[in-house]
């Protein structure tokens, strides 16, 4: 029985204000999705960008596979996504008019047995709205603590 593998991005969250949120299938080389498929892979640091008419994800670390030889792959190399042409011309057109980004919050293994790369169109959050987030973290947790007291 295969685990399930779902690598999530924390910082995006706390950093972003998410919009909108597709899943797109990312063009993969065979020692990739075998590291994948191991947990091997980071995507904290990664960011999505245009480059013509396709979209790729830049800086998602895959760790080589231990099992590889001379044909295993760069760990961080660039990425192509899979998402239909509509969806390609909506977000470029934003993410070029309204200086939004586009972050993957989630890595993971479909059903099918796929790697598929969840991203948001963002927004960049003000040092205002993180303090907030965290005032609000920190009051919920003493909310919970005093609710366990009694």
């Amino acid at each position: 029985m295969q685990k399930d593998i779902y690598i999530k991005n924390r910082k995006a969250k706390f950093e972003y204000e998410l919009l909108e949120e597709y899943v797109a299938g990312i063009v993969l080389r065979g020692t990739e999705i075998k590291s994948i498929r191991d947990g091997q892979a980071s995507i904290n640091e990664a960011f999505c960008q245009f480059k013509g008419d396709e979209l790729y994800v830049i800086n998602m670390n895959i760790a080589e596979y231990k099992f590889g030889t001379d044909a295993n792959h760069l760990p961080k190399r660039e990425r192509k996504l899979l998402l239909q042409r509509n969806e390609l011309h909506k977000w470029h057109k934003k993410v070029t008019e309204k200086g939004l980004t586009i972050v993957p919050t989630a890595l993971f293994i479909n059903a099918n047995g796929l790697a598929k790369l969840k991203i948001a169109l963002a927004q960049g959050k003000k040092l205002y709205d993180k303090r907030e987030n965290l005032k609000e973290k920190e009051n919920k947790r003493q909310l919970d603590r005093l609710k366990k007291m009694h």
